[in-house]
Order: structure tokens, then C-alpha cells, then sequence
């Protein structure tokens, strides 16, 4: 095969475009009253671009379209995980947005295109590649977020991040310059062979690097440059919360292997004092932060940094076990994540948003099973056994032991503690508490089936996680 023109490595972003702008034209002849047609459309371009990846898919890594893409394993299990997590988000988000009505076009072809973003991200072999796949990503991001034009918190959420994002856009950038400027290439690959020739010394080599770890901690929403993330979880439609909170984090996660192991692998010594220090701030603002929430979007944006810290933990070690341990968490974390807000989405109704932590008061009484999904999910937030968070936080704190920073496993382990408190008051809520309202849920069967699948994947993944670890192992190795 070519090394410099393989469509074949580039199937499913082709497909993902084509079907994004066949849905876009076919929406345009639709009724609201016909919008089932966008939403079928777009659950089957999942379906179509799933077969694709695994038809298609290399597994040995390919450079292609003269370096600018990477075709390998890890981006083929990212992807499938990606199309997962938005077709989730698609389920779970129908019935909430039509009862707003939000059922609109838009919001599939946005997603979709933000899909597209996630995807070219996670095949970038360039630096360019990598700038065109965050900002398709994050102007997609900025239109759902403000997608409900008459929520005029919502709109306040897009500005903040449409504003705080240019600017994390621009010091990105910015280090990439500077590491063009200094290596002479966009190609990660030349890059990570001519940074050990330039020698870690060199200045432009450090800004550049500083930029880039700034601009990647900013997509992730680590501490301090979190400062979006809880504006945006509570102000955007509950909907748009989950899609923003699932396949983003994999493209996330994708940029920090792609720039900081791919490109930076050479500067592992200069790059892992700052996840430290982001890792640290993230897991401590976080979690102690979310303890003062009261509304159930804003403390899961706060746990959502928190996470942050540990993903970062695993990527710091620098090691192959530390890289799958991030991968292996940063999936898992997806799932639960996506399951906690399809509980939100299950309890709303018209006129009802279900996203204070009193709305869930009694909610064992009036719902035994979803108590019992929406428990399931919490301890696995917290890292309860035996539940996959448990043995996901085990996996990146068994990955920093191993390099030797004892301390900091140890630092992992107290902010995990203090997590669990407003993770448990949830708990506590749902099954001590008096209900507040007699409002029964209104919810289809497949939004209940799936959400209780997802509810019993976070505990057979815990009990059962070799399947997932070993795909997460032969992706990295």
C-alpha cells in the first residue's frame, strides 16, 4: 500500500462526511413533524460508519495522504468507541428533545460533524491535522452548546467557551509554530525523530512544548483551565451536556497520545512535571469543589475534572502500561459518564429538567430499578468495587507505582476518598430521603432498555474487565 495516498485508511471519515452532508441536504425537505426520518439517518451513518471501521480498518499503522493521517489499532478501538458514545447520546437525548422542542435537524448534523472532528483527531499524523480536527470539533461544540436559541444561559455558556476555546485554539497553534519553527516538519513522526537531534535544551523546543501542553489541558478541562467546564455542563441543554461529556473526552485523549507520545515523546522528561501538576490541581478542585454542588450537571462537571487527573496520571507515566491504563479509563469513564446523564434525561420531563441533586430524593420509592442503575453508575464514578471504576483507578495508580512515584498514587487515593462523599450524598438522597414529587417517568422502552444495559455494563465490566483491557493492550502495544 502507499505511503503517501491510501483512501482505503480513510473510509470512515469519508463515509462520516458523506453521510453528514447527505442528512444536512435531507433534513432541509423535512417537517417537524417528519424529523424521526434525521434522527433514523443518523443512528444508521453510526451503524454504517461501525462496519466501515471494522471492514476497513487497518490494524499495523499506515502513514498516509503524504503523512498527515495514521491508520492503526488504536485509532480503529477510539473510533468504535466514539461512534458508541454519539449514538448513545442520540438515543438517550430523543424524548428530552422533543418534549423541548428541540427535535431538530441540527442537533444530528452538529453532532455528526463533531464526530468527523473527534475522528480526524484521532488519526492525526501531522500538527496540522491535528489543528483542523480540534477546531471542526470545537466549532461544532460551540453551535450545540448554544443550540437552544431562546435559553439565554445557554448562550452565555456558548460565548464563555466559544471565547476561552480561541484562545486555548491560539496557544496551540502557537506551539505547534514553534515546534515547526524549530524541527522544520508538521509530521509528528519526523518531529519525534529530530527533537532527540535538536537536544531538550533548546528554548524554542520548550515554549513550543509549553503551548501545546496548555492547549491539550484545555480540551481535556483540567485544572486551571477548567474554568469552562462547569458553565458549560450546566448551561447547555441536558442533551447536549451528555454528547458534550462522551465523545469529546475520547478525542481528548487521542491529542495528548498524538502530540505529547507521538510527536513529544522524546521530551517525556519536560512534559510530565506539568501533568503533574495539572493532574494534582485537577483531582483536588475537582473533588473538593463538587462537594458544595447542588445541582447534579455542575457536580458532574467537576467530577468530570477530577477524572481528568487520573486520565492524566496514566499518560505521565510515559510507560505502555501507563497508556493503556489512561485508555482503559478514559472508555470506561465515557460509559459512565453517558449512563449518569441518561439517568438525568430518563427522570426529565416537560417543563421538569431533574437536575438538581434534591430532584432525586426518594427516587428507590417511585423507581426501584433506575435507583438501582443510577447507584450502579455512582459507585462507579467513585471507585467502588466492584464496579469498572474501581478497577480502572487501580489500573493508573498500579501504572505510576510502577515508575516509581509512590506519592503521587498515594495523592490519587486521598482525593479519591474525599470524592466518594458527594457521590454517596446522591446515593443517600435516593434512598433516605422522602420523595418531593409524585411525577412519574416518562421515558420510551428503548431509552429504558439501553440505559439499563449501560447500568449493568458498568458492573459486568467490573467484574469482567479482561476483554477490555486486553483491546485497550493490543491498541497501545
Amino acid at each position: 500500500m502507499s505511503a503517501n495516498l491510501n483512501l482505503v485508511a480513510a473510509y470512515p471519515e469519508i463515509f462520516v462526511l458523506t453521510a453528514a452532508c447527505v442528512i444536512l441536504l435531507v433534513d432541509v425537505f423535512l417537517s417537524d413533524e417528519q424529523r424521526i426520518i434525521t434522527y433514523l439517518l443518523s443512528m444508521i451513518s453510526l451503524v454504517g460508519a461501525a462496519w466501515v471501521t471494522s471492514r476497513y480498518g487497518l490494524t499495523e499503522r499506515t502513514v498516509t495522504f503524504h503523512g498527515t493521517y495514521v491508520a492503526d489499532a488504536m485509532g480503529n478501538v477510539l473510533k468504535l468507541s466514539a461512534y458508541g458514545a454519539t449514538a448513545l447520546s442520540f438515543l438517550y437525548s430523543r424524548d428530552y428533545l422533543k418534549h423541548r422542542g428541540l427535535f431538530k435537524g441540527e442537533y444530528f448534523v452538529l453532532a455528526l460533524f463533531a464526530l468527523l472532528g473527534v475522528m480526524v483527531m484521532i488519526s492525526a499524523g501531522s500538527l496540522l491535522t491535528v489543528y483542523l480536527g480540534v477546531e471542526l470539533l470545537s466549532l461544532s461544540l460551540y453551535g450545540l452548546v448554544a443550540f437552544d436559541r431562546d435559553n439565554g444561559i445557554a448562550a452565555e455558556s456558548a460565548m464563555k467557551y466559544f471565547v476561552l476555546g480561541a484562545i486555548a485554539s491560539g496557544m496551540l497553534l502557537y506551539g505547534m509554530s514553534m515546534i515547526y519553527g524549530v524541527t522544520g516538519t508538521l509530521d509528528l513522526s519526523a518531529v519525534a525523530a529530530k527533537v532527540p537531534q535538536i537536544g531538550v535544551g533548546n528554548i524554542g523546543l520548550a515554549f513550543g512544548l509549553a503551548f501545546i501542553v496548555v492547549g491539550v489541558a484545555f480540551k481535556f478541562g483540567a485544572v486551571p483551565f477548567h474554568m469552562w467546564v462547569p458553565d458549560v455542563y450546566h448551561g447547555a441543554p441536558t442533551a447536549v451536556t451528555l454528547f458534550v461529556g462522551s465523545a469529546p473526552k475520547i478525542a481528548s485523549f487521542a491529542l495528548a497520545m498524538r502530540l505529547l507520545v507521538d510527536g513529544l515523546g522524546g521530551l517525556v522528561d519536560q512534559w510530565r512535571p506539568m501533568l503533574i501538576v495539572l493532574a494534582i490541581l485537577s483531582m483536588a478542585i475537582g473533588n473538593i469543589v463538587a462537594i458544595a454542588q447542588t445541582n447534579l450537571k455542575r457536580m458532574l462537571a467537576y467530577s468530570t475534572i477530577s477524572h481528568v487527573g487520573f486520565i492524566l496520571l496514566g499518560v505521565l507515566a510515559g510507560t505502555i502500561q501507563g497508556y493503556q491504563a489512561a485508555m482503559f479509563y478514559t472508555l470506561t469513564y465515557v460509559l459512565t459518564s453517558i449512563g449518569s446523564f441518561g439517568v438525568i434525561l430518563l427522570l426529565s420531563r416537560h417543563g421538569f429538567e431533574s437536575d438538581q441533586v434534591d430532584d432525586f430524593k426518594g427516587l428507590s420509592k417511585k423507581s426501584p430499578w433506575f435507583a438501582a442503575v443510577m447507584a450502579m453508575l455512582i459507585f462507579s464514578t467513585a471507585g467502588v468495587p466492584p464496579f469498572v471504576g474501581f478497577t480502572a483507578k487501580l489500573a493508573v495508580i498500579q501504572a505510576v507505582i510502577n515508575i516509581g512515584d509512590t506519592w503521587l498514587a498515594g495523592v490519587a487515593v486521598f482525593f479519591s476518598v474525599i470524592g466518594a462523599y458527594y457521590y454517596l450524598r446522591i446515593v443517600k438522597v435516593m434512598y433516605f430521603d422522602v420523595p418531593t414529587g409524585e411525577g412519574s417517568i416518562q421515558a420510551s422502552g428503548a431509552l429504558r432498555t439501553v440505559l439499563s444495559a449501560n447500568g449493568l455494563a458498568v458492573l459486568a465490566l467490573g467484574v469482567l474487565p479482561g476483554t477490555l483491557l486486553e483491546v485497550c493492550a493490543k491498541a497501545i502495544g
